[in-house]
């Protein structure tokens, strides 16, 4: 398979992605969590207008990043008391900081085709997911694995609300996300310009070791946590295929198999480019001044 290129097309100009002011936008203007408002300021993506620490948390290595990354871009970190701080925080577990900012820029489909490292895109597309925590921990392990793109439906799904800035851990800091009008329209128009569309199902007859044309343009599809694909977005994809397991349980938690199927192509990639990572020439998230690690983070992906 080839890279999409100007031979075999482009998407339809009212088709893109991009999202009208009246209509529904990706989020994330409100960042929750110690590691996502770290990556939040070290990406330097959007401005940020203010970050809010409990007073009573004192010091640590991740909390001295955040407030050193915040000086350096000029942005208030205001130490506020628990009860202000519980009324405005949205998730379970925001561990003492979060950050109000401009919402996360938009991506068009037209931009997910053409990586900013070069190389064939690697993408995911969410068909209606609806737990934050659960579109936060996909984005996470996408990123990890190397994805260079995500497509959201614009409507019957969540986007990036404070629970899934927390379950991302700052991926949505560095994944693109486009969010489209009809999911199957998307993915149709992606199968036209060359991306090999694979879902994932858990009826399917076929499995992931069965997997083909993951070193070249390639988009993995999955479906809501609890009628996974529907079948207008099952009938675009090129490949549907299972999970194999071998134990009581019959199929995995969204997350759980998103994480399984991006790295089974980041390794796929990795073998027919002869090593490096798996995604289509990106880095890792930018990791703070110092190399300090980051901290462990406490109940981040809920089951369903």
């Amino acid at each position: 398979m080839t890279t999409p290129g100007p031979g075999r097309g482009s998407i339809p100009a009212g088709r893109r992605g991009r999202m009208s002011s009246a209509g529904r936008g990706l989020g994330g203007e409100q960042v929750e969590g110690r590691q996502a408002v770290r990556e939040l300021l070290s990406a330097g993506r959007r401005p940020v207008r203010e970050v809010w620490m409990l007073d009573e948390r004192g010091d640590s290595p991740i909390l001295d990043d955040i407030r050193r990354l915040a000086a350096a871009r000029r942005v208030p970190v205001l130490p506020v008391s628990r009860a202000r701080f519980v009324a405005r925080s949205r998730c379970e577990a925001p561990q003492g900081v979060l950050a109000v900012a401009d919402p996360l820029p938009e991506s068009t489909l037209e931009d997910l085709l053409a990586p900013p490292g070069g190389g064939a895109p690697f993408l995911i597309a969410l068909d209606g997911i609806t737990d934050p925590g659960n579109l936060g921990a996909v984005l996470r392990s996408a990123e990890c694995a190397g994805a260079t793109g995500a497509v959201l439906p614009r409507h019957r799904a969540v986007h990036v609300t404070p629970a899934a800035t927390k379950a991302a851990a700052g991926a949505v800091e560095h994944l693109p996300i486009a969010v489209v009008g009809g999911l199957p329209t998307a993915l149709a128009d992606l199968r036209r310009v060359g991306v090999h569309l694979v879902g994932l199902d858990g009826g399917a007859s076929a499995t992931l070791d069965e997997l083909v044309g993951a070193e070249g343009p390639v988009c993995l599809v999955l479906g809501s946590e609890g009628r996974g694909l529907s079948r207008l977005v099952r009938q675009r994809c090129d490949q549907v295929l299972a999970i194999p397991t071998a134990g009581a349980l019959s199929s995995l938690n969204v997350s759980a198999a998103a994480t399984l199927a991006c790295f089974d192509v980041a390794r796929q990639r990795r073998t027919s480019s002869g090593g490096g990572r798996g995604g289509a020439g990106r880095g890792r998230p930018a990791e703070p001044e110092g190399g300090r690690p980051a901290e462990p983070e406490a109940g981040v992906e809920p089951a369903t």
